[in-house]
Parts: structure tokens; sequence; C-alpha cells
């Protein structure tokens, strides 16, 4: 079933993109580790298998009879809007940060980090290859640069500085906004792996499949219309999502009454506070899973979701005061976030993530592995 797919590059170091943490980190929970080193998973709607050297992201997009037209129009569609939304997104930070008095230190030197970085260079060689190249770096935000944005976070605040050098790379997704929203719904006191499991499940219920790579079908992510469909919540009850089964069910109908997948899209152009609220209104969406999808799908990059691990960095590393709370009030919600878009400026949301991914346990090899490797290189 699955067709023939080349293999592609794009000339990208790793200090700018490291797959295996931005791909674990609970961004997005739809790619696997096939084999070391190769990674799979979907970008719109289409499976894609990614690895990486000290030089190039080498990748395959996975292709199968009888996807449908509409799917491949709707991927031009959204390539060839990319410039414009990240010219309206960097446009509305700046006036927003600007009129809330938000600039920092770090904000100031970062005016250009949205070029192009030099070492993110591709030279296209057919329309098709330009097509998904285009997708691949839409989805990676490469147009910022990220060596470019450590170097500055590192300069505002030691804490960074001495994180950031055995964690490049991290960077934030540019998702869907109707997977980001029913995945984050599915996020409800769970974890990385068990949310993995049930977005999956998702997928197989209400999706249509894309492609069968190396024996495994592959299907798209479930339409919103899918999801608001009569008897849904009990068939997702059945299948072990529990109480998420009501807010996956009570939030697509919501969307579809608000204009189906325009409305969610539409969220976009709001400004941050109002995107936030609006997202709230959905069942199953507290301030952090808002958050989350302002930061992930919805181009507002100074969100910060602050959750229980986010909470204890802050009051571990920036704000001290903090340790005698015992929960995350809504107020202490909006001291942290607006103490690291204070620190880190209009690209806050990015350095929360690094620090985020450091301070998880799954990382912890990746520290000893730097060490080893340091030692070796000391002892020669």
């Amino acid at each position: 079933m699955s067709g023939a797919s080349r293999v592609y590059q794009v000339a990208c170091r790793p200090c700018e993109l490291r797959l295996d943490i931005t791909l674990q980190c609970g961004q997005s929970f739809r790619w696997r580790e096939a084999n070391p080193g190769k990674w799979r998973g979907i970008i719109g709607n289409k499976v894609w298998t990614l690895s990486q050297d000290d030089s190039h992201i080498a990748f395959q997009a996975h292709t199968s009879e009888g996807v449908s037209e509409n799917h491949n129009n709707a991927l031009k569609a959204a390539s060839s809007s990319q410039k414009k939304r990240r010219v309206s997104v960097t446009k509305a930070a700046t006036r927003e940060n600007s009129a809330n008095g938000d600039f920092s230190p770090a904000q100031k030197e970062v005016k250009d980090c949205t070029k192009t970085s030099s070492n993110i260079v591709d030279n296209l060689s057919d329309n098709c290859e330009e097509e998904l190249k285009k997708m691949l770096r839409n989805y990676f935000q490469l147009d910022i640069s990220l060596e470019t944005l450590y170097s500055v976070w590192s300069k505002a605040d030691g804490n960074f500085a001495a994180v950031s050098p055995e964690f490049p790379g991290i960077r934030i997704l540019n998702q869907d906004p109707v997977e980001n929203v029913f995945s984050f719904i599915c996020s409800s006191n769970n974890n990385i792996q068990r949310i993995t499991l049930l977005v999956e499940r998702l997928c197989q219920l209400y999706g249509s499949p894309l492609a069968t790579v190396d024996g495994i079908t592959w299907n798209s992510f479930p339409r919103v219309s899918s999801l608001a469909a009569p008897g849904v919540e009990e068939k997702l009850r059945e299948h072990g999502f529990g109480y998420r089964a009501k807010f996956i069910h009570k939030s697509a109908q919501m969307i579809m009454k608000k204009g189906g997948d325009a409305w969610l899209h539409s969220l976009k152009s709001l400004p941050y506070q109002e995107c936030h609220k609006e997202l709230m209104h959905l069942h199953g969406i507290g301030a952090k899973v808002s958050d989350c999808i302002c930061l992930m799908s919805m181009g507002h990059l100074n969100a910060i979701p602050v959750d229980t691990h986010v909470f204890q960095i802050a009051a571990r590393d920036y704000l001290p005061h903090l340790r005698t709370c015992k929960t995350v009030t809504d107020k202490v919600y909006r001291e942290i976030a607006d103490h690291f878009r204070s620190v880190f400026g209009e690209y806050a949301g990015w350095a929360h993530s690094v620090l985020f991914s450091a301070d998880l346990k799954k990382f912890e090899t990746l520290k000893t592995e730097k060490k080893v490797k340091k030692n070796v290189r000391t002892s020669r």
C-alpha cells in the first residue's frame, strides 16, 4: 500500500534542531522512533521518516494510493501561506509586547532571529522536493534562528546559560490546531506515554488511512465533525478515555457550532489574551492547556504553560519565595508566566521549553552522554 518515497535533505545543524528531544518533550504525541535515530510521524497528512547527522536533516514523505486530493490541496494551501503567517505572528507579538511593556534586554537583541540562519540552507531540485521542504521548514519553524536565541537567552539568564549547552536544538513545533487541541484535551492528568496511546487510539477510531510503512498503517487525525458525531462519547469511554471522552465530544460539538475548523484557525489572528480566553471556553481546557495550544499551534510564542513541573523549576531557580506555596493558584500562575516573559522576551515560550525539557528525567541520559564524551576528549 505504501508508495515509493525518495530521500531528501535539508541542511540543518543539531544546534538548530535536535529531533530526539524536540519530538519527545511532550509537544506532539504522534512521533515514534521507528529505528535507532529514525523518527516517524505525521506532518500535514503525510507520513514522514526523519533522521539527522551533524549537518543535515534527511527525510522521506510516504504516500499511499487512495489519499484524497483534498488532502493534497490542503497541504499546498498550508505551505503557501506559511510566509504570511510568520510575518503576521511576529508583528502581532511585537505590537502586543510593546503595548504591555514586556520588552526585555533579551528581546532587543532578537530582532533578526527570524531571518533564515546561514546553517539552514537547502537547494531545491524540483517542485515536489520544494513543497516537501517548505512543509518541513514550516512544521519545525526553521526560519527562526535558534542558535541566535540561545545566545541571547544565555546572556539574559545565568541559569539558562548553565543548562542549555547540554540541550541544544529544542524547537517549538508549528502544529495543526485541531490535532493540538484534542491531543491536549487527552493530556489531562496524564503522562506522555498514556497520552500517546490515547491520541493514537483516537486516530485509529476516527481517522483515515494515510500510508502503510513497514507494515504499520498510519491514520490521519480525526476531523472535528467526526468527533462531534452522535455516539462518540460512549465509544471513547469504551476505549479507555474515561472522563476525557466527554470533553472531546463536547468540545468538538462546540467548535462545530462556532464554525468548525475555520473558527479554530481564526483564533490565530486574535491577540494572545483573547485567544487564550476563547480556548478556555472549550470543555477540558484550563489555563495550562490553553497556553500549550497558544504556543504550539496559534503562533503566540511567548505563551508559558505552567504546570506543577514548571512551578518547581520557577520556585527552585527563579522565584524562591514561591517555595512556600503548596498549589499553583491563578496568581502564582500569572507571576511565573510574567517572570519568564520579562527574562526571555518575545520567544519566552521557546526558552521555557528548553528549561522544561532539561529538567525531565527521561533526558537525564543526555547529560551523562555529554559528560562521558567530555571526559574521553580530556583524557586524550
